[in-house]
C-alpha cells in the first residue's frame, strides 16, 4: 500500500470512526432491502423477512378514494326488487290476459300495482320528501338514467295501477286491457333500467358490471314474477309462470357468473362477507325455486313452496348486489388497481 493510502487510512481511523460507527455514513439510504434485495442477491435466506411491507391502498387522511353511496339499504335495495317485481308481473299480466287465463293475469296485475307503489314509497322515503323525487321531473335528459327512470316510473306507475283498480272494480275492462298492454310494454324497462342506473355509477362492482347486469335484473325480475304467480294463481293456469320461472333463473344465474368471470378484481366483493352469503342463498333459492317449479304434478303446496323460493331469491340477488356495491366503494383496491391496469394496457 503506498505512502498516501497509508494516511488516508489513518486519518480515517482517528477521525471518522467513532463509537457508533463511521461518521458520515448512510446505510439508511444506501442499503437495498425487502424485495429489491432478494431479487439482487438472489433468493433470500429461510428466515429472512422483507424489510418493505406490502402496499397498502389509501388515499389522504385514510378516507376512500370514492365516497360510498349513503342511500338506505332497505330502501334503495328493496325499490330494485320492487320495480323488477313490478315489471315483470305486467308482463305476465298480459299473457294471462291474452291466453284466456284471468287467475294468472289478475294476480299478476295486483302484484304490479302493489310492487310499484311500495318501490316508490321506498325512493321518496330515501330521498326525504316527495319534492325530491318532483324536482327530476322538471327536465328530461336522455343520457341521464336517473333522469330516464324518473319519466318511466310516472309513465309506468298511472297504467299499473288502473289496471289493478279495473280488475278491483270489475268494470270498464276495455281501459283495464288497455292499461294492461301499455304496463307490459314499459314492464321490460321498469324491471331493468335499475342496472343501468347502478352501471352508471363509480361504483367499482356495479360500474364494471355495465354488460351483464342489465340481464342479470331482467332474469331476477323473471323470477320474482313468477313466483308470485304461482303461489298465487291457480296451479291449471300458471303455466306461463313455470316457464318463465325457468327462463329468468337461467338467464339470471348464467348471466352473473359471466359477468364476474369478466369483472375481475372488481368482483371479489361478492365472494366476501355478508354480500357472499346473500347472493349464495339467492343462487339456492333460484335454482331450487326452478326445480319445484317444473316439477311433475300440480300440487299447491309445491307451487306455493315454489313461488316463495324464487321471490326471497330474487331478493336475496338484490340485496346482495347492493351491499357488494358498497364494500367496493370502501376500499381504495377496487378502485385503483383496476385504473392502474388500463393505464398500462392502453399505454
Amino acid at each position: 500500500m503506498s505512502e498516501p493510502d497509508n494516511r488516508q487510512e489513518a486519518a480515517m481511523s482517528e477521525s471518522d470512526v467513532g463509537r457508533d460507527g463511521v461518521r458520515g455514513a448512510r446505510p439508511g439510504r444506501e442499503a437495498v432491502t425487502g424485495a429489491r434485495a432478494g431479487r439482487r442477491g438472489g433468493r433470500r435466506g429461510r428466515g429472512e423477512r422483507p424489510m418493505v411491507p406490502e402496499a397498502e391502498f389509501s388515499s389522504y387522511y385514510g378516507t376512500p378514494v370514492l365516497n360510498k353511496p349513503t342511500w338506505k339499504p332497505l330502501d334503495i335495495a328493496g325499490y330494485l326488487y320492487l320495480g323488477g317485481l313490478a315489471g315483470a308481473s305486467s308482463l305476465l299480466a298480459a299473457g294471462g290476459m291474452l291466453t284466456g287465463r284471468p287467475g294468472l293475469a289478475a294476480p299478476a296485475r295486483l302484484g304490479a300495482a302493489g310492487a310499484i307503489s311500495l318501490s316508490l314509497a321506498a325512493l321518496v322515503h330515501d330521498l326525504g320528501r316527495p319534492a325530491r323525487f318532483l324536482n327530476m321531473l322538471r327536465v328530461f335528459k336522455p343520457t341521464s338514467p336517473m333522469s330516464v327512470g324518473s319519466w318511466l316510473l310516472v309513465g309506468y306507475a298511472p297504467l299499473a295501477l288502473t289496471a289493478a283498480a279495473t280488475e278491483v272494480a270489475g268494470r270498464y275492462r276495455l281501459l283495464g286491457s288497455a292499461a294492461t298492454l301499455a304496463s307490459a310494454v314499459l314492464g321490460p324497462a321498469v324491471a331493468t333500467y335499475t342496472a343501468v342506473l347502478l352501471s352508471d355509477t363509480a361504483v367499482p362492482s356495479w360500474h364494471e358490471g355495465y354488460r351483464e347486469l342489465p340481464f342479470v335484473f331482467a332474469g331476477s325480475a323473471a323470477t320474482a314474477a313468477s313466483g308470485l304467480a304461482l303461489a298465487a294463481a291457480p296451479p291449471g293456469q300458471a303455466g306461463p309462470a313455470r316457464r318463465l320461472a325457468v327462463l329468468g333463473a337461467a338467464l339470471e344465474l348464467g348471466a352473473f357468473r359471466a359477468m364476474k368471470r369478466r369483472m375481475g378484481l372488481a368482483a371479489e366483493p361478492f365472494d366476501r362477507g355478508g354480500p357472499r352469503v346473500l347472493l349464495r342463498v339467492s343462487e339456492l333459492l333460484t335454482a331450487g325455486g326452478a326445480a319445484l317449479a317444473v316439477s311433475r304434478g300440480r300440487d299447491r303446496r309445491l307451487a306455493v313452496a315454489a313461488g316463495a323460493a324464487l321471490l326471497t331469491g330474487s331478493a336475496a340477488l338484490r340485496f346482495g348486489v347492493f351491499h357488494a356495491g358498497v364494500a367496493s366503494a370502501e376500499d381504495p383496491r377496487y378502485t385503483v388497481v383496476p385504473q392502474r391496469e388500463r393505464l398500462a394496457r392502453d399505454g
